[in-house]
Order: structure tokens, then sequence, then C-alpha cells
């Protein structure tokens, strides 16, 4: 490493020792990998890839894989013992491997060292294409594949729903272990120091499992250092960087696309932070117009059609939700009025679709001056830019720290989808103090009907007025069905972890 280079290099020294105790418990008889100080265990030259990246890429395409294999067995004899009486033949099995060929060609165990976030969620459109090709392979090669009887219309719908969902609920759970036993994902990441300390904060408080062990702030005249290949090679080595992540500062595209070129050749996984997705998002097409790179942006907002579709998966879900906690929210009503005196209900003024104002509904879980409260609270707010927000909110009562903890005071909010006036997943619904704030093009995320959940809603922490302004952008920019059924699951899951439940 050269002098210049080692006084901009940044060690965080708690990340790198965590990751490396983590590398240490996870590797085959136990040896140590030396700490970044210590320069022992150093590939030649930095020409290979860092032995603990192959051990940890290695275990998690071999866990996906046999989840594959036995969720796609297990499906088959389930389905065919419990709905007929039809016998497998010893090929049958033999045969199921080629389950793996399928779903390597489909490029499902490669994904995963391109991605810092490893979500089985973002996999299931294709699962869904992909356990209907096995459906139907098996559907057509039943008189090879059975010794006796025949495939029937409620057995191949039943295969096909069956293995798409055990593959889906084995890749999690292989997912899971790989996590668990597999070492941190180390991370050296190259840009501006504001960026990199917010990539620091974002990977510590995401599900990745993943951590930033250096940083090197760089700005646009500082590049020169890097572009040497050897450099970045013997940087990585000395480190044991498994991937490096790319926040650009410079506007010369050439300096980016040379940096580009080196952390590949320096035997590390490359991610790179473009600031153009921050308005463009990941719905993007790419085309090759005679070996020229085109990106394809979709326009804002939703068409009519999308948004009649995003109406009536509302009104589905929604009836059919209030049919399963009707009880509950009964119950809740009456524990409420037992527990201090007012209204069971919360109603307060919200800016909705296109500006317009509405009253959203909640159960009161605060005593009833707690508007006439606020401003001596103010200074306490742990979010800022004029939003607010206190964790531990003396206002709050017993029944309603409870129902704020497990989210169940937002179940009123059901009334208001089924008024239009909210969604199930949207924009978050501002007050309008907080909405004033918000000025210029970053009104445009008021295009689509604010909802009882959203992106904002599970990372699971305080967020800034001017980083949830651009998650809900985004949101409305990127929009589809599956992003909404995807933000249910997924806040369904925070739930029960903030709740404890």
């Amino acid at each position: 490493m050269t002098p210049q280079l080692a006084e901009r290099l940044t060690i965080h020294e708690q990340e790198a020792a965590m990751s490396l105790a983590a590398d240490s418990d996870s590797s085959a008889g136990g040896s140590l990998v030396a700490l970044p100080t210590q320069r022992r265990g150093l590939i030649q030259g930095g020409e290979r890839t860092v032995p603990s990246l192959i051990r940890r890429e290695r275990m998690h395409r071999r866990l996906l894989a046999l989840a594959d294999v036995l969720a796609a067995t297990v499906s088959l004899v389930l389905v065919l013992t419990l709905l007929g009486s039809d016998q497998l033949g010893l090929a049958t099995l033999a045969g199921m491997p080629l389950v793996v060929v399928v779903f390597k060609v489909a490029g499902l165990y490669d994904r995963d060292q391109l991605r810092l976030l490893h979500s089985t969620l973002d996999e299931a459109p294709l699962l869904v294409q992909l356990t209907g090709l096995y459906t139907l392979t098996v559907t057509i090669l039943q008189p090879l594949l059975l010794n006796e009887g025949s495939l029937g219309r409620d057995q191949i719908a039943a295969l096909w729903g069956v293995t798409f969902l055990a593959i889906v609920c084995g890749r999690m759970a292989a997912r899971s272990v790989a996590g668990r036993t597999a070492s941190v994902e180390r991370c050296l990441v190259i840009g501006d120091f504001r960026r990199t300390d917010r990539i620091r904060e974002k990977l510590a408080s995401s599900r990745a499992r993943a951590a930033v062990v250096a940083t090197l702030p760089l700005a646009d005249d500082d590049m020169a250092p890097i572009h040497d290949p050897q450099t970045l090679r013997s940087l990585v080595a000395e480190l044991q960087v498994h991937r490096i992540v790319i926040a650009p500062t410079t506007t010369d595209t050439s300096d980016v696309i040379e940096l580009i070129r080196v952390a590949k050749a320096a035997g590390a996984r490359v991610s790179v932070l473009p600031r153009m997705l921050e308005v463009v998002g990941s719905t993007f097409t790419l085309e090759d117009v005679d070996g020229m790179t085109m990106l394809g942006v979709p326009a804002f907002g939703l068409a009519r059609s999308s948004k009649l579709l995003k109406r009536a998966f509302d009104l589905a879900a929604t009836s059919v939700g209030l049919l399963v906690v009707g009880l509950v929210i009964a119950a809740i009503a009456l524990v409420i009025r037992l527990d201090s005196p007012g209204p069971v209900f919360f109603r307060q003024v919200r800016v909705g679709r296109d500006g317009r104002r509405f009253r959203i509904f909640k159960f009161r879980s605060m005593v009833i001056d707690a508007d006439e409260r606020k401003d001596e609270l103010r200074e306490l707010s742990e979010v800022g830019d004029g939003m607010f927000k206190i964790s531990s909110d003396p206002r709050v009562t017993r029944v309603g720290a409870l129902l704020r903890r497990t989210s169940l005071d937002e179940l009123p909010q059901l009334f208001n989808v089924l008024r239009g006036e909210m969604s199930l997943v949207g924009p978050r619904p501002l007050v309008v103090d907080e909405d004033v704030l918000v000025l210029g093009l970053d009104r445009s995320r008021l295009h689509l009907t604010p909802g009882m959940t959203g992106p904002w809603q599970v990372l699971g922490a305080r967020v800034p007025m001017q980083e949830m302004v651009g998650i809900d952008y985004l949101y409305v920019a990127n929009w589809s069905l599956w992003l909404d059924v995807k933000l249910l699951l997924r806040t369904v899951r925070h739930v029960f972890r903030a709740g404890n439940v």
C-alpha cells in the first residue's frame, strides 16, 4: 500500500474485528484470519479471490441447491401420496437434481454474489415461472415418471402451488442458515466521506450480513492512487475485502469506469451506488443498440389501468382483512374504553393524494390532551426537519404502548382504505404542518394514494424527512402490484419482530 493511499484510508476497527471473529468461527478447523494490521495470510499479488469469500459463496450456493432439490422432491412425493395413489419410479427421484441445472441456467445461484441483501421474495416472480415449468415437465413426462396411475387436474394444480411454497420456504431457510454460519461480508467503500458514512449506517441497520471494514474518501482529483491495479489488489488482500462498494463522486465517467474495472480486477465483488438511480429507481430496462447500451426509464406515475388494479387489490384484501380482524378491533375498542377516559378512535387531518386532506382513523393510544402537550415536547423529537417522533412518548397510555409496539393502533385505517382515502401500501400520509415542508418536485410523492404501510415502514428506524421523501418518490416511480405484496409481507415481519410476537 502506498503512503498516499494509507493516509486517506480509514479502518473501522470494530466492524473489522466483528467480521473477522465471525469468519474465524465459521472457518474449517477454526483457523484464524489475520487482523488488517497483521498482514498475514495474504494472497500472492492479490491476483486471486479472497479465500473466505470463496468459502462464503460456495456455502450459499450449496445450501440453496440442497434446499431446491429437497423442496421439489418432497413436494412431488407429498402431492402424489396425499392426493392419489400414484407411485414414483426410482428414475424420477434420481433425476431430481436436474432442478439444480434449470435453476442454475436461470441464474438463481449466482445472483447472491451480486447483492448485499439476499432476499427470497425478490426471486418469487421467477420462482413462479420455474415451478410452473417444473410442473408442466412432470405432467408431460408422467408416463415415464410414474409406475402406476396418472396425474389429475387437482394434483397438477397442487404440485405447482406446493412446489412454489416449498422452494420459497426452503430458500429462506437456506439463506438463514448461511447467514448464521458464513462469515460476514467485508466491504471497502470508496467515495465521498458523507456517502461512505451513510453507507455504513445503512448496512449497520439493514438485514444485510455485511460490515464496512474500511472507507476510502476520495475527491475528484484524488482517484489516481487507486487506478493502479496492483495497489488495489494489495489493499483487498491486506484487508481481506469481499466487496468493494463504489459511490462515485466524480462527474468524469471515464474515471468511474476505470475505477470499476480496477476493482473487478482486484478479485473482490463490486457494487456501485450511482446517483442517477436515486431518481430512476430499479425498474428500468437495458437494451443493446449495435454495441451501445441504452437505459430505458419508465414514465413517472401509474397508468389508469394500474390505478384500477391497485384499487381492486386494496378492496379485496381489505374486505378479507376486516373479516379476519373484526373481533380483534372490537376487543381493542373495549380495552381502550376501560383503560383511560376519552374516545376509542383518534382522528387527525392528513394530506392525501393530490394534496386533498382527509381524516385518518387510528385507535387512541395517547391521553386526550396529547395535542396540547406537543409543543412542550417538541425539543425531544428524534427526527428533526419539522417531523415529530419520540420513542418513549410520555403521553402514551398503557394500552396505547402495546398497540403501538404491535402496530395494532393502525387497524382502523382499513376503513380509510375502504373509503378510498388511503391504500394498503403507499407513501406516508403526512400531517399538515409536515406536508408544507415538502416543496417542488418532491411533492410528486402525492401522485399515489397514501398507504397504511410503505417502504418507510419496513425500515424499522426513524427516517429523516428528506430521506423519507426520496423513498416515497422511488416507490411511486417503481410501483408494481408485486412490490405492494412484498411490502405487506415485510410489514408483517417487521411488526412481529418489533412486537416480539
